[in-house]
């Protein structure tokens, strides 16, 4: 199965002045495309694997694939589905997810604690990686980091809401001050 870039229900200026529209549009043509068209080349050579992005990604290791063919879907795979999140999240005609709001807050005492906790793992990520608000295996909300591109799928956690933090996120409007860009984010975010 052949999968496409997300399509924006958005237009590449419309984070601004928090995302800029140069960086949303070199984002999603040429860093997702590259994930996804490396993610297709892969699948290609398997292609008894028809479920899902994140169902794959969630049985990575029990796929059949090469180690070599794994390391490519764990890295593009990945990139294609962090990115595809991403950009639903920054929707700005996303609506409040009530449930999820009483979650976090029952889950972290406020939702100003969370943004705070969410924000040092983005801030902590050491290079390249993600900042995640994810559901467990055990059900429960926990917040973490990831490096590059690899997916909490892996560990079999659904992500929930999730930050890039690779420089080419955020490098032309803020360069190296990735502690403003996290906090400047917030305001996009309109599910909590």
């Amino acid at each position: 199965m052949k999968y496409e870039l997300s399509k924006l229900n958005y237009p590449y200026n419309a984070l601004e002045p928090y995302i800029d529209a140069q960086t949303m549009e070199i984002h999603h043509l040429k860093h997702h495309q590259a994930y996804t068209d490396k993610m297709n080349a892969v699948l290609e050579k398997y292609p008894d694997l028809t479920a899902e992005p994140e169902t794959l990604m969630s049985q990575l290791g029990s796929l059949g694939m090469s180690e070599t063919d794994q390391s490519i879907f764990k890295n593009h795979g990945g990139g294609y589905i962090n990115h595809k999140l991403f950009w639903e999240l920054l929707d700005p005609a996303s609506q409040k997810d009530e449930q999820l709001s009483a979650e976090i807050k029952a889950t972290f005492s406020s939702i100003a604690e969370f943004k705070e906790k969410f924000t040092q793992a983005a801030v902590n990520q050491f290079g390249s990686g993600w900042a995640w608000l994810v559901r467990n295996s055990a059900k429960k909300l926990e917040i973490y980091s990831t490096p590059n591109q690899d997916s909490p799928w892996l560990k079999g956690h659904q992500p929930l809401i999730c930050l890039d933090v690779w420089e080419h996120a955020y490098y032309l409007k803020y360069q190296n001050k990735r502690a403003e860009y996290a906090a400047n984010w917030w305001p996009l975010l309109k599910i909590i």
